[in-house]
């Protein structure tokens, strides 16, 4: 089954029915009077976290769920029916956003919860409610109030007590198969996951929930890689794994670039308790282990655990290390940890690359990809034309030779800006690790 851990739905609860007008027709009763019921109430629309679901995927190719709406009144007083409710299932860790992603409108942590999230329109009066001493025939009803509807975000943010961070090829997907009875996908190539995978960790009598997440590049708050999104899937934890590569040239960058991602990424993220592994040790030298170990503990002020996934070096000391934290942790805060809204940047169109300069760009009021390489279009055709000979030499456009004058006067004054451009790109990493 395909994962999906967010989809934008349309939500309508039901309209009220409309009231009755009727009158009473019945032999041997001169006035009888009005007798025309009330309109039923709309139906509600509920959101249940159901046990056993963990994707989204029902929600990826129907985004539209209306409750029925109340039935009319009818005559001897007799009021509508009620409109059927609509039930979304969701599995459980989902949460409900507003239209712009920066609310929690609700938050499923429990399996069996169910929240009425949009309550349906009450029915209108039939004329039988409009009678008194003055009037005693009415002629009036009313319509029903309508229910309310809303777009909303369900956003998947799985429950898990630890969370594996690190570099592609780190060897999160070998911890995991290793630690549990977890089969994930395992390779030499990098982005060998392509959706989270949960396992369940046993360290002694204890047993902890730990959860691998695709690996993080640089700029994947910025859509590159696979993007940050499935950040979102380690909010809950209580504590990150933080796995590094031993066999990288600079242990050191590879730790600084999932740090700031984490901090440009948001969700408390980069304040929560860390343990640092140095993996693949069985392919370096001593000498090499306690250089690098040496290299990430000055860099990061924290202890620095070796281990290797492959042949269970260490693994243990880590899983133990990690149940500590998990226990103290579950002390002082039994519940689920809440997770807070945090927006998520769809990835460009199918076959659209973001390109290495940083031109594209999203754009959250019109929530398109903008920039790029279809802004230079009109340059670049008219400088094929220009190689091909069509514009003969000395030919006069307008408005062109103006252009052509002010683009030679601004690259005049492009190198400044060129440098301090190259100025912001060197100290990007310095002022997200500050």
């Amino acid at each position: 089954m395909k994962f999906l851990d967010q989809a934008k739905v349309f939500l309508k609860s039901g309209d009220g029915g409309p009231g009755a007008v009727a009158f009473r027709r019945e032999k041997f009763i001169e006035f009888g009077g009005p007798d025309g019921g009330d309109g039923g109430r709309g139906g509600d629309v509920i959101i249940e976290a159901a046990d056993g679901l963990n994707t989204l995927i029902d929600y990826r190719y129907k985004q539209h769920f209306k409750a029925q709406r109340g039935h009319h009144g009818m005559g001897s007083n007799r009021n509508g029916a009620r409109g059927e409710d609509v039930v979304l299932k969701v599995p459980v860790g989902t949460q409900i956003l507003d239209e712009t992603q920066e609310t929690v409108l609700c938050d499923l942590t429990e399996a069996g919860q169910r929240r009425v999230f949009l309550r349906g329109g009450d029915g209108g009066h039939g004329n039988a409610h409009f009678k008194t001493p003055t009037n005693r025939a009415p002629r009036k009803f009313h319509p029903g109030w309508p229910g309310q509807e809303q777009w909303v975000w369900l956003r998947l943010k799985l429950i898990a007590d630890a969370g594996l961070l690190g570099l592609p090829n780190a060897g999160k997907s070998t911890f995991l198969a290793a630690t549990t009875a977890a089969k994930p996908k395992i390779a030499d190539y990098p982005f060998t996951t392509l959706a989270p995978n949960l396992g369940v960790v046993r360290a002694g009598d204890e047993e902890f929930v730990i959860a691998d997440i695709p690996g993080l590049i640089e700029g994947a708050h910025e859509g590159h890689g696979l993007g940050d999104r499935f950040l979102g899937h380690v909010e809950r934890s209580r504590i990150l794994l933080h796995l590094i590569d031993g066999t990288a040239d600079d242990v050191v960058a590879s730790y600084r670039t999932i740090r700031n991602e984490l901090e440009a990424y948001g969700g408390n993220l980069a304040d929560k308790l860390e343990v640092i592994g140095l993996n693949k040790a069985d392919a370096l030298l001593d000498e090499e282990i306690e250089e690098k170990k040496a290299a990430l503990e000055e860099a990061s002020g924290a202890e620095v655990m070796v281990l290797s996934g492959a042949t269970g070096q260490g693994v243990k000391q880590v899983l133990y290390r990690l149940l500590t934290v998990i226990k103290e942790s579950k002390e002082e805060e039994p519940e689920v940890i809440h997770a807070p809204a945090t927006r998520s940047i769809p990835r460009p169109p199918v076959g659209q690359k973001l390109p290495d300069d940083g031109e594209m760009q999203w754009d959250d009021e019109t929530g398109e990809w903008v920039g790029g390489e279809e802004d230079n279009l009109e340059d670049e055709d008219f400088e094929e034309d220009l190689e091909e000979g069509d514009l003969e030499e000395g030919e006069e456009l307008d408005g062109e030779e103006q252009e052509g004058d002010s683009d030679e006067a601004l690259d005049g004054e492009e190198p400044e800006g060129e440098e301090d451009g190259s100025d912001d790109d060197t100290d990007g990493t310095s002022r997200h690790g500050a």
